[in-house]
């Protein structure tokens, strides 16, 4: 079930709000952009994502295929959010920052569903053979 989840970047100049289903689950991937940050996602419809302040804060970053637009701040350097748009998964999306949800507690994100995408080898179906250090 879709819940209205609140966040921001660490310095609080980027806030966004975002309906997500956090029990369809949450990923981590071994590129080396999410690997290198720790990017923890929830993938998102656009339309359920609204940035609320901080657009000018924001800076653009694209790598490999440059179809994900990495977002981040410029102040702090947290990522909160990225973006892409792809039709074989729906069209336009999200990818919030899970760690950057302020309004869900410790117990919530220890419990959520995860699993692991190979993004180093382009195989986002299958996890990494190593993804503990994710």
């Amino acid at each position: 079930m879709k819940a209205t989840y609140h966040g921001s970047c660490h310095c609080g100049a980027v806030t966004f709000s975002a309906r997500i289903d956090l029990s369809r689950g949450t990923s981590r991937c071994n590129c080396s952009s999410c690997a290198k940050s720790r990017f923890w996602k929830a993938v998102l419809p656009a339309g359920d994502f609204a940035l609320k302040t901080g657009e000018d804060m924001l800076a653009d970053y694209t790598f490999g295929g440059h179809v994900i637009h990495h977002r981040f701040c410029t102040r702090c350097g947290v990522k909160p959010f990225g973006s892409f748009d792809m039709p074989e998964l729906g069209g336009a999306m999200v990818a919030v920052n899970v760690a950057c949800l302020d309004t869900i507690t410790p117990e919530t994100l220890a419990s959520l569903p995860l699993s692991y995408e190979d993004g180093r080898h382009d195989a986002w179906e299958r996890a990494p053979e190593v993804y503990d250090y994710l």
